[in-house]
């Protein structure tokens, strides 16, 4: 309840994104191949945009 109105910090918002990219590329994997791929491929561009806001 206290933590209602706390705004998301960039780094959370980041790892929401790729954990959303990721079940989306594990849905996918079981129809379409290459859009998991793609898929995949935009989670490691998320992630590596966590790792470098970390090591700030």
């Amino acid at each position: 309840m206290f933590g209602l109105f706390k705004k998301k910090t960039e780094l959370e918002k980041l790892e929401l994104q790729h954990k959303k990219l990721l079940e989306e590329a594990f849905k996918l994997s079981k129809t379409n191949r290459s859009a998991s791929d793609q898929k995949q491929l935009e989670a490691q561009q998320v992630l590596d945009k966590i790792e470098a806001l970390q090591n700030k």
